[in-house]
């Protein structure tokens, strides 16, 4: 028997009528199919999650790459031109970064000031991260600052308020001295990852130069490149043979990598239990194919009288084991896909019907499945196509390898045994 005669009796297996036996192939696929809906849906959610919080911290954290100058701190604006004609780089602004304590109308609290170059925050790439909640993230005077969201709730300040903003100054005699300036509110940002921006108070960084003390702050060069997940190592060895010796040149995975890895460790792990699913679901197949070949025992008694070998009757049904997988496979992620470029509508509906019922107890406040805390708001949709392939690729093989054993022994009855029952 021709492989081709062997693909189609199994096709016609699976596609035949009940009582003939498909409706176990077809049972097996549809287990499949549910099996891999959560695992794509928990594939797009995490992938969206990770890139869309990595992101934001490229975009308006630590940026690509930074520099840092260990020679002299204070001339660290004296790099840029020097880097500027480094090529893939797009984008150059210096930082300087240190704590202090915001004091609002109704409370204060611990802040982490950025001084930066307003020119970042005003640059095309923030445009898709950065949300100007109310004011303007124009900062025209040294003595204007820009508040994260819940910074500005807790301080109970809008934009236009004045906040004082206190820090520690160390005198020539080694002294720390506490020192506290008034500043008015520009603008209420959010990135929409409130762990990000919940402590920023953004001013310029002329500002940051006379208010924050040089020692007990950090000054360093904010750098953006063409793109980087794939050029920032490259630019980096760059800058290492322009700049030489005594300057820090760090990527943004060096600079996040503990949390970049605890992102990527908790994706792999949510994958590896979910394919324990799949895993289950492909053993159906291997007990479908042995109630296939109990219901088509004559065929087998048919085929075998006409010279059929034990081996081409095992590819029969190995091939409908194959069928079984790629019809689940194909059915189950389609459908994954599909809720997966959904998901943020759909548990945005989930909220609502649960606020509701929550409502019915007398229970008061909005409810959240995604906790802005933790979570994005708004779960940007990524597809790693490469992944879903695997994925499918690796549930037709284990729905094969689930049936080998039944479809082996299938090939081994006797022929003259099936020959008498029938």
């Amino acid at each position: 028997m021709r492989f081709a005669s062997g693909f189609f009796v199994a096709l016609r297996y699976l596609l035949g009528r009940a009582r003939e036996g498909g409706r176990y192939l077809r049972g097996a696929a549809a287990g499949i199919a549910l099996s891999l809906i959560p695992i794509i849906v928990t594939l797009i959610v995490a992938d969206g999650m990770i890139r869309g919080i990595t992101d934001r911290y490229l975009e308006l954290g630590t940026g690509h790459l930074q520099v840092y100058n260990f020679r002299t701190p204070g001339d660290i604006e004296d790099l840029i031109p020097r880097m500027s004609g480094i090529g893939k780089i797009r984008g150059i602004w210096p930082e300087q970064q240190g704590l202090g304590v915001l004091v609002g109308k109704t409370g204060k609290t611990g802040a982490a000031i950025r001084a930066v170059d307003p020119a970042f925050w005003n640059n095309d790439e923030r445009g898709n991260y950065l949300v100007t909640l109310s004011g303007t993230t124009k900062i025209e005077s040294p003595r204007e600052v820009l508040l994260g969201e819940e910074l500005a709730q807790s301080a109970g300040v809008e934009v236009g308020d004045t906040v004082r903003i206190m820090t520690i100054r160390v005198t020539e005699d080694g002294r720390n001295i506490p020192r506290l300036l008034p500043f008015t509110v520009r603008g209420i940002v959010s990135s929409g990852y409130r762990e990000l921006d919940s402590l920023w108070c953004i001013m310029s960084y002329e500002g940051g130069k006379q208010f924050l003390s040089p020692e007990l702050s950090y000054t360093h060069l904010i750098v953006k490149i063409a793109d980087p997940y794939k050029d920032a190592n490259t630019v980096a060895a760059s800058l290492y043979q322009t700049l030489g010796p005594g300057f820090g040149i760090y990527t943004w995975k060096e600079l996040q990598h503990s949390q970049y890895q605890s992102y990527e460790s908790t994706r792999q792990l949510l994958l590896f239990i979910m394919a324990l699913i799949v895993v289950v679901a492909a053993v159906n197949v291997s007990s479908a194919t042995s109630m296939l070949v109990i219901e088509r025992s004559r065929d087998i008694a048919v085929l075998k009288a006409f010279g059929t070998n034990p081996r081409e009757i095992s590819r029969i049904f190995l091939c409908g084991s194959f069928l079984t997988g790629l019809l689940g496979a194909i059915i189950g992620i389609a459908l994954g896909l599909i809720i997966g470029n959904y998901i943020n509508s759909l548990v945005h509906g989930l909220e609502i019907v649960l606020g509701f019922f929550s409502s019915l107890f007398n229970r008061e406040g909005t409810i959240k499945i995604l906790d802005p805390g933790f979570y994005l708001e708004i779960i940007p949709i990524t597809i790693d196509w490469a992944m879903i392939f695997f994925i499918g690729l690796f549930t037709i093989l284990c729905s094969m390898l689930a049936s080998w054993i039944p479809a082996h022994r299938a090939g081994k009855i006797p022929p003259m045994e099936l020959l008498r029952k029938y």
